[in-house]
């Protein structure tokens, strides 16, 4: 069997990106062809230097305005590019190259507290100010709109009255923890 490639594009300290990379660990299909981030500090380059993951910077003009991260995408010949954590709107030119190739998880069950500006604490917050009985995450694949891609899979969580914002995060991490690495897997073959 071939081995599978996976890329996967981060913006913070990469949690999701060590969940997955732990995952797969032992998989002789699967291998983590590098993890690209737009931000020069992120936290998840100390964690792919940890893990001994290739970890790539790029900036905006290179992501926007050529084709320079394109190429780079094209040289890792990725099976499947897996947005954990990544805050930026995909560029056309990546949607086209790789349709239904590009996966993101959204910690809320879409299509609510969707679109942009909608991430991390800004979602939770939403969930509580709106006293929601249930929250999650969804696995949908990305296309030009923000959060609008198809759904692939959804988890959902109990929210109570009492719980705070961060007691929210927590219990949309452990979800997507949980299922985000089995549905990859499932993707991939």
């Amino acid at each position: 069997m071939k081995t599978k490639r996976l890329l996967l594009f981060a913006s913070g300290s990469g949690s999701n990106v060590e969940n997955i990379a732990q995952y797969f660990c032992d998989s002789p299909n699967v291998t983590i062809a590098a993890v690209l981030t737009n931000k020069r500090d992120a936290k998840v380059l100390d964690r792919c230097n940890r893990l001994n993951i290739n970890g790539l910077f790029f900036n905006k003009n290179a992501f926007y305005k050529t084709n320079c991260v394109l190429r780079v995408i094209e040289a890792l010949q990725p099976d499947l590019i897996v947005l954990a954590g990544f805050l930026w709107k995909i560029p056309e030119n990546m949607i086209e190259k790789y349709p239904n190739k590009i996966v993101n998880v959204h910690p809320a069950l879409l299509p609510k507290f969707g679109g942009k500006g909608m991430y991390g604490h800004h979602v939770h917050q939403a969930v509580k100010d709106n006293k929601e009985v249930e929250t999650g995450i969804t696995i949908h694949y990305v296309n030009q709109n923000y959060d609008e891609g198809a759904i692939i899979h959804q988890a959902k969580t109990a929210v109570s009255p009492e719980d705070t914002v961060d007691e929210i995060a927590h219990k949309v991490h452990q979800l997507e923890y949980e299922h985000f690495p089995k549905v990859i897997e499932k993707l991939l073959f």
